[in-house]
This record gives structure tokens, C-alpha cells and sequence, in this order.
């Protein structure tokens, strides 16, 4: 997948994420933000919210219906582009928070992070009432928002429910049902016959080199199916867990059954599924707009369902990455700042009013009562398949901590898979490997 996300289809220019951690950036600091409202109290002016491509277009569309019912506050969205913001964001709050944006649209890669490095630097949303919508959005993502001291700190926006895409012709021809598959195990089982009906077709693509980027999307997904990560909610190190273990045997597994095709450097996924050679794209909510977008002439061929689970019983669901809306701390208009962000994220009607404009598919639950959530789609052959995602959203999923050690983790991880798919290695001999290595970077311990 060559670590497809939806910042490639959000983004203007950039390359992405090790940028920010990996190269030390952020200042070392501990603890959780612990922004105040006080001293921040104007409910009146103008709110400056940084953002970047569709997601900034979709804000500035509610911005109209939220001036008229709050007078006095004016709202100015802008567009800083990615990964543009990331590098903005962390130099204003390195710098006490000046010059940042009163209100920061945050992915959920970066959020810890800067609660962790930057204590203080986001505002203290619970003060502000925050914890009134705590119920309100998927299950799994108050705990991103939320620091150390039980304070949120920001509001879930996007939500990205995994699922399984694949193409119903391929496993027709195969005599598969995908819909039987209810663990990878399955999968692997079906692996001779779906190839004897679909020669040259792949069913994962992933770059095995990782050249030049990693490509983890798929194997954390298989880890959060089982609801691990790479740390725990106390930020210990779960690398060589029993579920990450688990997870890079499934992807070992997979390639030695010759279900993975490569997709070698970071725009390789997309042609490689425009030539019709991928059955399946094991990816979340977003894709399902990404698909009829980029690859219109396979209308009809593809369906959805839930993720095969990892073991035996296992779940079926997880949510894979989220952003969010924060405050900065150092607004003078916090209070106008935060009207903004609740108007925004705990409206049903602002939410579909966004997911229309932008595809930022939402967090807030109450949203998914729109009949959009139900509507066939002609190109998933009339399956309703954004209702698909609904459900698995409503069911939530295991938080997940990407920590503010998230790149380290990510580049270690990544070594780790490539020795796995091109040397045959042992998935817990190089977990454990990166694990230790992990540990000694930044000086956390292992669970």
C-alpha cells in the first residue's frame, strides 16, 4: 500500500510524517498538556483555523451558517497545506505558542506527541465543557484526545473504521466468498484456489522494501484488530507483543503463500491497482471515496466487508487513524476558538455538511442517521457501503497511543517487516530486536 493514507488524498505537496519526530524536533519535555482557559476568554473576534486541502474547504463551508448564529465571531479558515502544518504547528508551540492558529486541526499521529512534548501548549477543552460530548463519538477515541492529567484536548473530527475491500470478480471466478472469511487464516487457506482462477493477481500490495518510506498501514491494522500498537495507553513499548508478533506472522504468512504483491516507491500502489492486478485493499472509511475516484472503470467489481480477524473469535473492528480539532493555549480567544470546534465536530448537521464537502468521514455518531449513511452505491454493485462503515464505527474500537515516539517506532517496525518479506526472517526474533532498540531511542520500557 506503500503507506497510502488520507493525507495523500488531502494532501497539496509533502512527503509525511518522520519528518516531525524522527529528526528531534520536538523539544523534550513530559507530562500532558495542561492549557487553561483562563486568561483566553474572549467569546468575540476572529478565529483563525489552520487546516490543510479538502479539510479546509469542507470547514470553510459551515463557516457561514456559524457567524450567523454567533454574531460577533468572524472565522477565518486557511489552508497551510501538509505536511506544511505539522512544521508550523510544532515551531509555534516550541515557541510558547506564538504565532500558532486559534484553533489546530491535528492528525492522530501527531497529537500525543505534542501533548506529551508541548505540556501547556493546547488548551484545556474539559474547562471549556468539553466532557459534555465525551459519549458522543466513536468508541476508542476519547482516550487520543485525552492527556495524562484526564483533561481532553481536543475533539474527534475524522474517524477511519478498517475494512475489506476486494474485488467480487476475482473470488467469484476463485468460488470464494469473502463474506466467509471471518479470520486471515481463512484467507491463507483459499490461497491455491484463488490464485489457480486469477493468475498474475495479487491480494495485498505492499512495498517490501519500505524504499523510501514505510509501509505499515496494513500490518497495524492487524495489530489494532486485536487492540495493540506499538505502546500501550502508559506509553510502555508493545513492539514484540503476542499481538504484534501475531500480526507479522499473518503478513509472513501471506507472502509465503504468494498472496502479496510488491509495490515498490510510494506511487506504485496506484497503478499497480489501476492495471486490475490487487483483489483486495484491506483499508479504512476514506478509500471508499478514493476508489471511485482514482479508479472509475472498475465500477461495479468492488464490494465491502469487515476485516477478517486476527484469531478465532477475534473482532472485526478497529479504528486505524483519526484527527481532531484543539485549541491552541495561547489563543486570546479560546472561548470564540472552542464555539467554533463544538459548532463544527457535535453537530450532525455540520459533520454531513463536511463529509459531503470534503470526504472527512465522521466521528460523531449521531451523524450516521442520515439516510447518505444507507444509500446504495452503483459502484460497489448497490452495496451501501458507507453504512458498512457506520456500523463498524458505532462499534468502536481499542484506542490506540501513537505516543510522541510514534516515527521511531515506525522506522524500526518497518525494518523489522522488510526482513520478514525479503529474508524469510523470524517475526519475534526482529520484533524483539526493534523492541530493544525502540527502548534504548527513548528510553521507555518495554511492557
Amino acid at each position: 500500500m506503500s503507506h497510502l493514507s488520507r493525507r495523500d488524498l488531502l494532501r497539496t505537496s509533502g512527503a509525511g510524517l518522520l519528518a516531525l519526530a524522527a529528526g528531534g524536533t520536538l523539544a523534550a519535555c513530559g507530562g500532558s498538556g495542561s492549557g487553561s482557559a483562563s486568561g483566553g476568554d474572549a467569546d468575540t473576534g476572529t478565529v483563525t483555523v489552520w487546516s490543510w486541502a479538502t479539510a479546509a474547504e469542507a470547514l470553510r463551508g459551515i463557516v457561514p451558517a456559524f457567524e450567523k448564529d454567533n454574531p460577533g465571531i468572524k472565522v477565518d479558515v486557511q489552508d497551510i497545506g501538509e505536511p506544511a502544518i505539522w512544521d508550523k504547528i510544532t515551531v509555534g508551540l516550541a515557541a510558547g505558542g506564538q504565532g500558532l492558529g486559534d484553533v489546530l486541526h491535528i492528525g492522530c499521529d501527531y497529537l500525543p506527541g505534542y501533548m506529551e512534548k508541548f505540556p501547556g501548549g493546547l488548551a484545556n477543552l474539559s474547562e471549556l465543557g468539553a466532557d459534555a460530548h465525551k459519549d458522543e463519538f466513536a468508541k476508542g477515541l476519547w482516550p487520543v484526545v485525552t492527556g495524562k492529567d484526564g483533561h481532553a484536548y481536543a475533539l474527534p473530527w475524522e474517524v477511519n473504521p478498517l475494512g475489506f475491500f476486494y474485488r467480487k470478480d476475482y473470488f467469484d471466478k476463485a468460488g470464494i466468498d469473502p463474506e466467509s472469511l471471518t479470520t486471515w487464516d481463512d484467507l491463507i487457506a483459499a490461497a491455491d484456489r484463488f490464485k489457480a482462477a486469477n493468475p498474475g493477481i495479487a491480494v495485498i500490495g505492499l512495498n517490501k522494501a519500505a524504499n523510501p518510506t514505510p509501509d505499515l498501514d496494513f500490518l497495524q491494522g492487524l495489530m489494532q484488530l486485536q487492540g495493540a500498537f506499538y505502546f500501550d495507553l502508559q506509553g510502555k513499548i508493545t513492539v514484540a507483543s503476542e499481538p504484534a508478533v501475531r500480526a507479522l506472522t499473518i503478513v509472513k504468512r501471506l507472502e509465503e503463500a504468494g498472496l502479496i504483491g510488491d509495490t515498490p516507491g510510494v506511487q506504485s500502489w496506484v497503478p499497480v491497482m489501476k492495471s486490475g492486478k490487487l483483489a483486495v485493499a484491506a483499508m479504512p472509511a476514506w478509500v471508499a471515496h478514493y476508489l471511485e475516484k482514482k479508479f472509475p472503470d472498475q465500477s461495479g467489481n468492488w464490494r465491502l466487508t469487515k476485516p477478517p480477524a486476527v484469531t478465532p473469535g477475534g473482532k472485526r473492528t478497529a479504528l486505524v487513524n483519526s484527527t481532531h480539532l484543539a485549541v491552541s493555549a495561547s489563543s486570546p480567544r479560546r472561548r470564540a476558538a472552542w464555539k467554533f470546534v463544538e459548532y463544527a465536530l457535535t453537530r450532525t448537521a455540520s459533520v454531513n455538511a463536511m463529509f459531503n464537502a470534503g470526504g472527512v468521514f465522521p466521528a460523531l455518531t449521531t451523524a450516521y442517521t442520515d439516510p447518505l449513511y444507507s444509500a446504495p452505491s452503483a459502484y460497489y454493485g448497490g452495496q451501501p457501503v458507507l453504512k458498512t462503515f457506520a456500523d463498524l464505527a458505532t462499534d468502536g474500537g481499542d484506542p490506540t497511543n501513537y505516543s510522541g515516539d510514534y516515527a521511531r517506532a515506525l522506522k524500526l517496525v518497518s525494518d523489522a517487516q522488510t526482513k520478514v518479506l525479503l529474508k524469510g526472517a523470524d517475526p519475534a526474533a526482529v520484533l524483539q530486536d526493534a523492541a530493544k532498540q525502540l527502548a534504548q531511542q527513548t528510553g521507555r520500557t518495554i511492557a
